[in-house]
């Protein structure tokens, strides 16, 4: 018999509390717990099928339900009721933005798996990745999840909105691009090649967030991408 999501979130209520409630710099959203904990019903949820979040059910059919699926898949040590939190925190975070859900997620699978406690070797923390002068000069805690996530919607989607209403021509590649190039490389270097730079890293970087992109699409019957990266 199918598990209740009350249930499941019950489980994970430590686990929750731990990464996004009680540690002092988060920001406690009531409206976002609501929406977390009261997802709806199993019996509607494809995902739930058989209990299993990840590998039951079928197609998720909506954005937030696709990206705490692909959460699970790439980092099983996040829990479900944590997953689904991430999720709506991104799907919200991108549509505020300007940005698709599945773009902004495969970006940020890219950047740390959504650990919300990843240090990459250059220093760079958090869900986002955040250098620590960036994160100093933005006010915000790179180890808090929600901040992490609404401060990384914030840049990209400031990014893309900029090379979109980019009226002369002056750079190459699309605005998804650009704002990952500028992302990854800074907006100096996108400057300065006038358009993505032939970093290696941030050439790879593009390349494996469109794959990402593709691969969450294709496994929710969604097709390929329409934008090109």
């Amino acid at each position: 018999m199918p598990i209740s999501l009350a249930m499941l979130c019950a489980c994970s209520a430590f686990s929750l509390q731990k990464h996004t409630i009680v540690k002092r710099n988060s920001r406690f959203d009531n409206a976002l717990v609501n929406a977390t904990l009261s997802w709806p019903q199993h019996r509607l949820l494809d995902a739930f099928a058989g209990g299993d979040f990840v590998r039951g059910g079928g197609i998720a059919r909506d954005d937030a339900r696709a990206i705490a699926r692909a959460i699970l898949a790439d980092n099983p040590r996040i829990d479900t009721a944590f997953a689904i939190y991430l999720a709506i925190v991104t799907e919200r975070a991108a549509r505020e933005n300007g940005l698709s859900p599945l773009f902004f997620a495969a970006t940020l699978l890219q950047e740390s798996a959504y650990n919300p406690y990843a240090l990459s070797s250059s220093g760079a923390i958090g869900i986002g990745q955040f250098m620590p002068g960036t994160a100093a000069m933005l006010g915000l805690d790179p180890f808090d999840p929600y901040a992490s996530i609404v401060a990384s919607a914030h840049l990209i989607g400031g990014y893309v909105a900029s090379y979109r209403n980019e009226s002369n021509g002056s750079l190459h590649g699309t605005p998804y691009a650009l704002a990952l190039a500028a992302y990854n490389a800074g907006p100096g270097a996108v400057s300065a090649y006038r358009g993505v730079p032939p970093f290696a890293e941030t050439v790879q970087y593009i390349a494996l967030i469109r794959y990402r992109w593709d691969k969450m699409r294709a496994h929710e019957g969604l097709g390929r991408i329409l934008l090109r990266l």
